[in-house]
């Protein structure tokens, strides 16, 4: 799978972390084009660690609590030690996208303007793009205040803090009896520092899709539906399908931001031609599934970093089945709390069955990268012992490397780089 560019010139990557799926999947691409990877996270025993791909870990302050001592780490690194290309893998891309003009002294790197970057990250801010855009999303209410929350009289519904990853930000409601208890949530959380979203709630599938951007100009896209939901809801098994409309709304979203770099965003599909966007993701999002689908948005992103103007790909196949095994155990756990369904889990995963049939495993590339499976195999030896273990497991996936509404309103506090 590695490109005849990728082998003749490798290039010094430095992923801004390697807690979340998406840097794992990310660092076995690149290991298998053969760039030499290097990665930094707060947390040393992050995904990102057990690969044979990883040619150096740093110990990083985490984003989350010291967005400052974050930055100040990365710009030092970059200005220490040659690198070709920084990647933003996630959330990070926030305070990178406030600091590129001091990054790019040193690096190449593929980010929007700061304001942009800001519109696609905040839910509330999405969806006021959204209605702008004339682009369908479900009934949605934009409220700021507990009173406006708990005056809410439309069920079941979704309520979503501006900021968040995963199911740390989202709400489902099913009746009035549950708003106290959300508004207490989202007070703790800091959420009223923004508006917080309220959509009519939709029983539909869930897709996603992944764009590359040069300067505002669409290069390529994925898009792929959930088959089975993991933990945090995030994807377990997937299938790529194509998807000519968002491939247009895509283009009018990146035209408008004027967007760099990578940008995903998760919809509804209600009907066969139907669509209806709940969120944004300023980043490119768990990309094996698209590579499997031949469509290597990965290195058409780090040809984009580097400066060059690539033609267009064209769409990938349709079809491609893919899971990540340690979702799809955590997910299970989390469910079932059964050690008979977990071990019947694993049997299906081992021998390919039901919903994995015909399906590749994204995050444990066993044959060419055996420390990967190291965190698969630990999960599942503890969950059988203790299925309740996995909201812990989880809550290590939400970690110091994410934002979070105070190291938000720091990082708008910059004027230049933090000291």
């Amino acid at each position: 799978m590695a490109t005849s560019e990728a082998r003749t010139s490798p290039l010094r990557i430095l992923l801004s972390e390697g807690s979340s799926t998406s840097a794992r999947e990310a660092i076995t691409i690149l290991g298998m084009q053969g760039h030499h990877v290097e990665v930094c996270d707060p947390d040393p025993r992050c995904l990102g660690r057990f690969s044979r791909f990883v040619r150096r870990f740093y110990r990083c302050p985490g984003l989350g609590v010291d967005p400052a001592g974050y930055v100040n780490f990365v710009l030092v690194l970059l200005a220490r030690r040659p690198f070709d290309v920084l990647l933003p893998i996630h959330e990070q891309g926030y305070a990178l996208s406030k600091m590129r003009e001091a990054i790019e002294k040193h690096v190449a790197v593929a980010l929007p303007a700061h304001a942009a970057y800001q519109q696609a990250h905040s839910k509330a801010s999405f969806s006021r793009l959204l209605s702008g855009l004339d682009l369908p999303q479900p009934r949605t209410w934009l409220v700021r205040t507990s009173e406006d929350v708990l005056a809410l009289d439309r069920f079941p519904l979704i309520l979503k803090a501006a900021t968040g990853t995963a199911s740390r930000a989202v709400w489902p409601v099913k009746g009035p009896r549950e708003l106290a208890a959300v508004v207490r949530e989202l007070a703790r959380c800091g959420a009223f520092a923004d508006d917080i979203v309220a959509q009519e709630f939709i029983d539909a599938p869930v897709e996603h899709a992944q764009a590359v951007f040069d300067r505002g100009r669409l290069l390529g896209t994925h898009a792929y539906r959930q088959i089975a939901r993991g933990a945090g809801g995030g994807d377990a098994v997937k299938e790529s399908v194509d998807r000519p409309l968002v491939r247009e709304h895509l283009t009018r979203i990146g035209k408008h931001l004027d967007w760099h770099g990578a940008l995903s965003v998760d919809y509804l599909t209600p009907g066969a031609n139907d669509v209806l966007y709940i969120d944004c993701n300023p980043r490119l999002v768990e990309p094996m599934n698209a590579l499997l689908a031949g469509h290597d948005l990965l290195s058409l992103l780090l040809r984009v970093t580097r400066g060059a103007s690539p033609e267009a790909l064209v769409p990938g196949r349709a079809g491609v089945r893919t899971h990540l095994a340690l979702q799809a155990l955590l997910g299970c756990a989390m469910r079932s709390r059964s050690r008979l369904e977990l071990w019947c889990e694993c049997r299906r995963l081992l021998m390919r069955t039901g919903v994995y049939r015909g399906s590749q495993e994204e995050l444990t590339p066993l044959r060419i990268d055996w420390p990967s499976v190291i965190p698969t195999v630990f999960a599942a030896a503890l969950l059988l012992v203790r299925p309740g273990a996995a909201e812990c497991l989880v809550s290590k996936g939400w970690g110091d490397h994410l934002l979070n509404p105070d190291s938000i309103r720091i990082i708008e506090g910059w004027n230049g780089p933090p000291v």
